[in-house]
């Protein structure tokens, strides 16, 4: 347990755009300052890179979207290069979210646009069957899950996967700053990314917390103390945990 009373803490993630958050109901019910600030970020590959791929896009008849990220970098790649899709292009995307998130490039009504009503790639089952012989592009980043993959082999369905983004540390710069009591984590790179930018970093009394099962190891394997953790059955979200642990914090440090 920390040995000092949270007053600011530290997400690492962007700043909700809307202004609603469960984080900013907490800071309100404890007085507590939150800041928020990506430890990592989503960089495109270089028009080289992509071109060492050997992969004309217009060869393909249908794309597999799995995430609207996937689809910013698909089209940034498709204007550096100044490719129009045509109307005849499929779009097979995991959610509705992700279908409806085309718009920003292409005139949806126009299209042929097929999603998963799940979320999963499995729920493209239907449009996949009715449309197995396209030939499927799937925008992925560097370091990539096989679900989606295996998934599309299993119907043996010809594709080719394109590496056309990735994570990276988002450097602070010279002059700033760790001003905080507890720092949330929400992937292991985001505790690389602090490694990066603060390689002298002790955590002493300052509290921890992180999501996940991969990104807890992560911390535990730099010998730091997690104070705060999610999921479990009893606190399934993070803003649940911290709510918990600020709690117990407060009530021990008032």
């Amino acid at each position: 347990m920390t040995t000092r009373k949270v007053k600011k803490i530290l997400i690492s993630q962007p700043k909700p755009g809307n202004g609603k958050s469960p984080y900013f109901e907490l800071g309100e019910k404890y007085n507590v300052e939150f800041q928020f600030r990506p430890f990592i970020k989503v960089e495109r590959v270089l028009l080289k890179e992509f071109r060492h791929q050997r992969i004309n896009i217009l060869d393909f008849t249908g794309i597999v979207m799995t995430s609207r990220t996937a689809v910013d970098n698909f089209f940034s790649l498709c204007e550096e290069q100044k490719i129009v899709m045509p109307e005849s292009m499929k779009y097979f995307c995991i959610s509705e979210t992700v279908a409806l998130y085309l718009q920003k490039y292409i005139v949806y009504r126009k299209r042929k646009i097929f999603f998963s009503q799940t979320g999963k790639i499995e729920g493209l089952s239907i449009a996949f069957t009715k449309h197995s012989k396209e030939n499927l592009l799937v925008p992925v980043p560097e370091e990539h899950n096989e679900e989606v993959l295996n998934y599309l082999m299993s119907k043996k369905l010809k594709f080719t996967i394109s590496v056309m983004y990735r994570t990276v540390s988002n450097d602070y710069e010279g002059d700033e700053t760790l001003d905080a009591d507890m720092i949330i984590f929400f992937s292991p790179l985001g505790v690389q990314s602090l490694k990066k930018n603060f390689p002298d970093f002790q955590q002493t009394d300052m509290a921890i917390g992180c999501f996940g099962p991969a990104t807890a190891k992560a911390i535990e394997e730099e010998g730091w103390r997690l104070d705060c953790e999610a999921p479990t059955p009893e606190y399934p979200s993070m803003a649940m945990a911290l709510d918990a642990f600020l709690k117990e914090n407060h009530k021990k440090y008032s």
